[in-house]
């Protein structure tokens, strides 16, 4: 596969550690947002550094927004998921159908809907 191949160049960002669990928790958020310590609370094992990081390269994909409310202090971050990072979401639950019917026999994830699920 070439390097400038779309499937090659997309595969590269969201089949990173974290990336796509990072997505689904957004997902799951209220109005599809959360705080950085909301989702470093869901995440059990990731450290703050990658989530930083999964979040910065997130942002910078389009998928996520990060809006800072800086009427406070210490300023309060709250990142979402753009139309774009709802679309992968979707994508996600294609491949949960998928693996619930062919391959994957996972009782306690039998919820079609990932916003459902505990993770």
């Amino acid at each position: 596969m070439q390097e400038g191949c779309t499937v090659n160049r997309t595969v590269k960002y969201i089949a990173r550690k974290w990336t796509l669990l990072v997505i689904l928790e957004l997902y799951k958020g209220e109005g599809h947002r959360r705080r950085f310590s909301e989702l470093k609370s869901c995440l059990s094992g990731i450290t703050p550094k990658v989530l930083s990081a999964r979040l910065k390269e997130l942002v910078g994909e389009g998928l996520v927004e990060k809006e800072v409310d800086g009427s406070s202090f210490p300023p309060k971050a709250e990142y979402s998921l753009t139309e774009s990072g709802l679309e992968i979401v979707e994508i996600v639950k294609e491949m949960k159908r998928w693996a619930l019917k062919w391959k994957i026999e996972n009782i306690e994830c039998s919820c079609q809907d990932c916003s459902e699920c505990v993770l």
